[in-house]
């Protein structure tokens, strides 16, 4: 494995870390803890630094799949979270003293658009967007290559028996 490689999981797994914590800032400021709810995405966050850890310690390629799975179930839950919060927009769209005689006559495609920019209601959408992108970014580390790995296919051969 070339140092390229090396740099580049260990940039993944720095950026997945990096995003844990920033969404875990961003739901403690928005106080993300008062009905259950709002708990869902601290369990996941919680799984997402469970599989942080596992991909930094460098464990046995178990732990390495371990990871990849937890990341992979929380990535749909934080895209469901992402509908919920740009749907309960939508929902608060005709409350909006900007909109409101105006809500039901605009282009469905325009309240959208205002829900999914939080232009009309409470929710913001890019925290459980945040959770998402950490997701990915575990799973990107999980199968970026760790030294002494091949691709799955063909052990590495030593550098002097391979073809140049």
């Amino acid at each position: 494995m070339n140092a390229g490689h090396t740099l580049l999981r260990r940039g993944l797994i720095g950026l997945s870390a990096l995003s844990v914590l920033g969404t875990a800032f961003e739901l403690a400021t928005e106080r993300h803890w008062h009905t259950w709810q709002q708990l869902l995405p601290w369990g996941a966050l919680a799984l997402l630094a469970v599989a942080v850890t596992l991909l930094a310690l460098r464990g046995p390629a178990e732990a390495v799949t371990v990871a990849r799975v937890l990341a992979s179930v929380v990535l749909p839950v934080a895209l469901f979270g992402v509908y919920v919060h740009v749907a309960a927009n939508y929902e608060a769209g005709f409350l909006d003293q900007r909109y409101a005689g105006a809500w039901e006559t605009l282009p469905s495609v325009t309240r959208w658009w205002y829900a999914l920019t939080k232009t009309v209601g409470p929710t913001p959408p890019l925290a459980p967007g945040m959770l998402a992108q950490a997701a990915f970014l575990v799973l990107l580390a999980g199968f970026a290559r760790r030294p002494g790995e091949g691709n799955g296919s063909v052990p590495d051969r030593p550098r002097a028996l391979r073809r140049h």
